[in-house]
């Protein structure tokens, strides 16, 4: 960050210099410098007055789409990714800052210093270019690192065989509003690629660059032509930019890739130059041993989305498999996880008791962990040239969470707990006490330092309800879409079934 700040120090009654990996210290003090770093990291002898903390690295979040409204909001709780999408367009385009701003606020309030933004929401009303613009400045007054990639796509806006076949499985009554709202524009290529280099020296030029990242944003293989997903590669490959796209989300997804390359879809992309360290595919919920195995070889992260799986009823991610063959695992909230509030902490701790094995078998260690959910998720939000990020050491940016241990350790019987056990079993983002990115601290006993997130979402808030108070057809549009989502289970159970039950 640009931030200038003044030498401090933290002390804690306990440290978890690298969660799973090194050991907890007792009564530590962090040391930090003027350049955002971490100077020392000293023994104090003692307890440090006033409340007890635990400080450990700042969590990552891989995967996510900066989206403020959350699902149950829009009325798309309890559906599935198919008929869950197109309620994510409900509410009219807004204010891209105050979105953005309250939406980033959310992640960093739950302790994650660096943030996945897929852009797949865009709202409109100006050039894109400017939208991105907002979004970068809602980042850098939030205090939080971003990976801002692109959404690029051609095709298949209603399903995953074409526009047509959807819209014939549709009742006829809602065909004509389903195609004028959601039929994809195509646009070139090259155009798609443009963009993103527009965007890419607008943060350059104005100074966003430490803190926002321009990637590449294909949607996904079904969504993408080859010849988009070509010229992404191409263009990747010339400019060193990270591209960021989902993968094999749900079994539908599975059984049209079969269907679509049944020479294998990610053999395919490997052939077409996309497989990569430069590239993150989110999800990967249905890919199969052989796929991993490659994914691996060619040093591609894998963000996983457990909680958002599981609550769009997409799968489970066979993350034990992965790390079997060697992958690069993140961790991505995608918006979507339980209890709806972008909780990095409980979001570690569902996926660990998910993945780390039954009974005495152990398929995810502690280590394994904090890999997943801190030390890996840079990369796809900054590309290779990331921060060395998860641990607190000198030299290390002080990218640090406080627990407010006397919360989280409120009930203690036993001096030799280990705290990585509370960690892992109770702490949730209610314990967050104080959020430094970069020396920068961004969160205070709760509260986002840099923006007045209340009043903004307020704002927020009473916007959106103005717009669609001010749409005669809004309540019209919602019951096509709930149409929409009773017509689409039939088609895809019928049309794209078979190979994945």
């Amino acid at each position: 960050m640009n931030q200038t700040t003044s030498a401090e120090h933290l002390d804690c009654a306990w440290l978890l210099p690298e969660p799973g990996t090194q050991q907890p210290r007792a009564d530590m003090r962090i040391a930090i410098g003027a350049d955002g770093r971490i100077d020392s990291v000293e023994a104090i002898g003692h307890s440090a007055p006033g409340r007890r903390m635990l400080a450990m690295p700042a969590l990552s979040n891989a995967h996510d789409h900066g989206r403020t409204f959350r699902s149950a909001t829009l009325g798309s709780y309890d559906r599935p990714l198919e008929s869950w999408l197109a309620f994510q367009g409900v509410v009219p385009g807004l204010d891209p800052y105050l979105c953005a701003a309250t939406a980033f606020s959310r992640s960093v309030r739950h302790g994650v210093a660096n943030l996945m933004v897929h852009y797949t929401r865009v709202q409109g009303g100006m050039p894109y270019v400017e939208e991105a613009r907002h979004v970068a400045r809602a980042a850098r007054d939030v205090g939080v690192r971003i990976g801002f990639a692109v959404a690029m796509r051609d095709r298949n806006g209603i399903g995953y065989e074409g526009d047509e076949p959807v819209l014939r499985a549709l009742r006829p009554g809602i065909r004509d509003a389903i195609a004028g709202r959601l039929s994809v524009k195509a646009v070139a290529p090259a155009d798609q690629v443009k963009l993103v280099d527009e965007v890419a020296q607008m943060l350059q030029a104005e100074g966003f660059g430490d803190h926002v990242t321009p990637q590449y944003g294909p949607a996904a293989v079904q969504w993408c032509s080859t010849p988009l997903l070509e010229a992404i590669a191409r263009a990747s490959a010339d400019t060193g930019r990270p591209v960021h796209m989902h993968c094999l989300e749900t079994k539908y997804q599975r059984a049209w890739a079969d269907r679509h390359h049944p020479q294998g879809m990610l053999r395919h992309l490997d052939d077409i130059g996309l497989l990569s360290p430069r590239l993150t595919l989110a999800h990967c919920a249905w890919a199969r041993p052989d796929e991993l195995a490659l994914l691996a070889e060619r040093g591609v992260t894998i963000a996983v989305n457990t909680s958002s799986n599981l609550y769009l009823k997409s799968g489970i991610a066979p993350v034990p498999e992965m790390l079997r063959h060697g992958c690069r695992v993140a961790m991505g909230l995608d918006g979507t996880g339980f209890d709806e509030d972008d909780d990095a902490l409980r979001e570690m701790r569902v996926a660990y008791m998910l993945h780390r094995g039954w009974g005495f078998d152990t398929t995810m260690t502690r280590e394994q962990l904090w890999t997943f959910a801190g030390q890996n998720g840079p990369r796809s939000v900054s590309g290779a040239g990331a921060i060395a990020a998860g641990r607190i050491e000198p030299g290390a940016p002080a990218d640090i969470v406080l627990l407010d241990w006397d919360a989280l350790d409120d009930d203690a019987l036993f001096a030799d707990i280990d705290p990585t056990d509370l960690l892992l079993a109770r702490a949730n983002g209610r314990h967050v006490a104080r959020v430094m990115v970069g020396g920068r601290t961004v969160v205070q006993d709760g509260r986002v330092t840099g923006i007045d997130e209340p009043a903004l979402r307020a704002e927020l808030t009473a916007r959106a309800r103005s717009a669609l108070a001010a749409d005669a057809r809004h309540g019209e549009w919602l019951q096509t879409l709930r149409a929409l989502a009773q017509d689409l289970a039939p088609y895809y159970q019928e049309s794209l079934s078979g190979c994945c039950n």
